[in-house]
């Protein structure tokens, strides 16, 4: 046995059907597509939310509210929550960085001071955004806040 001769088994192959190539082949005429209609036409493929012509669920619901484009996503942190992270990690200045680093929050986060919960020491804070309230929180225990 070389490899010049090598042949596939007995049966094993089999010839495609020749669509399209005339009557006496069986498949010509309409080349297995059906008659008429969009399927049988060239170049045709089915859309997305095509629904036979029925109009398409998307556009028979209401639209409704509004996507503000604008919009700036902050990732929030509580004053308290805050306290734990400074206690946790004995600590009372909570950078960015600091923050990033034992994995609070990304590096390409927003972060924004809310004022839940109750402050029992003075921290100092570095954010992007803070409440009114939760600044006045922080600065009556002698804290301080850094807005970016």
């Amino acid at each position: 046995m070389e490899l010049h001769n090598l042949k596939p088994a007995e049966g094993s192959v089999k010839k495609g059907k020749r669509i399209a190539r005339g009557q006496g082949s069986g498949k010509g005429g309409t080349s297995t597509r059906g008659h008429k209609g969009a399927k049988s036409r060239s170049g045709w493929s089915k859309k997305r939310n095509f629904e036979g012509g029925q109009m398409p669920l998307q556009m028979r619901l209401p639209k409704r509210g509004f996507k503000n484009p604008n919009r700036v996503p902050f990732k929030a942190l509580n004053i308290d929550r805050l306290e734990a992270i400074a206690e946790k990690y004995s600590t009372n200045d909570l950078t960015l960085e600091t923050l990033v680093k034992l994995g609070i929050v990304k590096k390409s986060d927003k972060v924004k001071i809310l004022a839940s919960g109750e402050l029992n020491k003075a921290i100092t804070v570095q954010a992007h955004a803070c409440s009114e309230s939760a600044k006045a929180a922080i600065e009556a225990k002698g804290g301080s806040v850094n807005i970016i």
